[in-house]
């Protein structure tokens, strides 16, 4: 991608994610250009339909609902997708593991074919875990999704079986297990539930009685140590 492309895209990229006017002075310190060229690269940018309010002195603004063409890659963002990709077609359920190979085609069709080349021969790959519970894991994600109430049969470390109602929130991949994050009616609390303790595994029809972006919260602020 020629060099002043690349740098047009950044610059609508950099007006995307800013909620305020952006001066000409802040985004030549940000690519180390002079404000006459970053005032030649916006009238660039409404030639080509970019609908950017503003003017000199004030700042710049993109218009919301704005989207953006492809963006190119470079070879370690690349590396770093499909690395993430391989990932989540090794550890996640079938649905979302076919997600993961949709993706990479709807990526590899908009890259340089130099780049696409380097991202599928980079020889990094995630290896097996020699264990499957993808199908388990489909269950839990579905459950944290529909936001339901889901009853489980859990094995803990004392090999102590006990039968709970729980609010799924979160899920979390982790070398041994996948861990669910869900609040326990019975302990009045949150509790980690690993899946390869869970012997069964029931989503029932009741709701949560909060949103799970609340309990998500909640959760965090429990364990704000958390990596989930």
């Amino acid at each position: 991608m020629p060099k002043r492309t690349g740098r047009l895209l950044a610059i609508l990229q950099t007006l995307r994610v800013r909620k305020r006017p952006v001066t000409a002075i802040e985004l030549a310190r940000q690519f180390d250009l002079s404000d006459r060229t970053i005032y030649r690269d916006i009238g660039t940018l409404r030639e080509l339909g970019a609908p950017i309010e503003g003017e000199a002195g004030v700042g710049f603004i993109l218009k919301p609902g704005f989207f953006l063409p492809p963006l190119a890659l470079t070879d370690l963002e690349a590396d770093a997708l499909l690395l993430g990709l391989r990932f989540v077609a090794k550890r996640a359920d079938q649905e979302l593991a076919d997600a993961a190979g949709t993706t990479l085609g709807k990526i590899a069709a908009i890259l340089d074919p130099e780049t696409e080349r380097v991202m599928r021969t980079n020889g990094l790959a995630v290896g097996p875990t020699g264990r499957d519970e993808a199908e388990l894991v489909g269950r839990v994600r579905k459950a944290i999704v529909s936001e339901r109430k889901v009853r489980i049969t859990y094995r803990d470390t004392s090999e102590q079986v006990t039968e709970r109602i729980v609010w799924p929130t979160a899920l979390g991949f982790f070398a041994e297990t996948e861990i669910m994050v869900a609040w326990c009616e019975c302990r009045e609390a949150f509790r980690h539930f690993r899946l390869d303790r869970i012997t069964s595994f029931h989503a029932l029809e009741d709701r949560l009685p909060r949103p799970r972006r609340v309990l998500l919260a909640e959760y965090h602020a429990a364990e704000p140590e958390a990596d989930i």
